[in-house]
């Protein structure tokens, strides 16, 4: 018969996770595990640490005028300075702003405008529908003139996909050519992954921002992305209403049962 100091004691344990003054002997003699720390303090404080950069960078991507009209909200001298930054920012595009339109090329001319220029800076290529029944290729083309107009800073060329390459399927259009230095970076055959015929300039910024034409901070970014939230944030309060008041029409109608 083994000594009693040799035999193993089955030690009662509800939950080893629970906050007990025995949890904390048996933790105290090793019998259990310490409990791990709570995520809940690094949870909150990365909470606040959003918070704090999102008060921060509330004025980012506003206007000169949208800064004005909130001079009785904002301290003067944190406004100024948004004011000076957006005002360099916007001087800054002034002056990179040498294109502004969508550039038409034809053969003999790609090698020239888009290739070699591309040395200079990203250039975009939107190779483009023989028919003019394809929608996606107008819409992309409607989007090409309104980012050529935004991103003056950048180069955004247009050519009819079968005259830059011989025999080339029209059911691959529209697509997205992106060069940098000499060479494409990037792909994109049709907008149906990136958005089909619902295709916006959101799509367009996304695209910039991934390839390195435009810093995510860019303030044309920022701008559509707070408008796009907006309209959401609105889209939803207004859905919320209406779902309100049909409760609130259904609670009367039923109501109304009882009369």
């Amino acid at each position: 018969m083994a000594a009693p100091a040799d035999q193993r004691i089955a030690v009662p344990i509800d939950d080893p996770n629970a906050d007990t003054e025995w949890n904390d002997i048996l933790r105290k003699h090793g019998i259990i595990p310490e409990k791990p720390p709570s995520p809940t303090p690094m949870i909150e404080e990365a909470i606040l640490e959003g918070r704090r950069i999102a008060h921060e960078n509330r004025l980012e991507g506003k206007e000169l005028d949208e800064l004005d009209a909130l001079e009785d909200d904002e301290d003067e001298a944190f406004l100024e300075q948004y004011r000076q930054k957006r005002m360099q920012e916007l001087n800054n595009l002034t002056k990179k702003s040498i294109h502004g339109s969508v550039y038409p090329i034809s053969k003999p001319d790609y090698a020239r405008e888009v290739t070699e220029a591309s040395n200079n800076g990203t250039v975009f290529v939107n190779l483009t529908s023989a028919l003019g029944t394809n929608v996606e290729s107008r819409v992309l083309s409607e989007l090409w003139r309104q980012a050529a107009k935004e991103y003056g800073d950048i180069k955004f060329c247009e050519i009819r996909a079968d005259k830059a390459i011989e025999n080339y399927p029209d059911r691959n259009c529209p697509t997205i050519l992106v060069y940098k230095s000499g060479d494409i970076v990037k792909q994109i055959v049709t907008l149906m992954t990136i958005g089909g015929v619902r295709t916006s300039m959101l799509q367009i910024d996304n695209l910039l921002v991934e390839v390195g034409a435009v810093d995510a901070k860019d303030m044309r970014v920022i701008k559509r992305r707070r408008e796009a939230e907006d309209a959401k944030d609105d889209k939803s309060a207004a859905r919320g209403v209406k779902n309100g008041n049909l409760r609130h029409a259904t609670v009367d109608d039923d109501d109304d049962d009882w009369d």
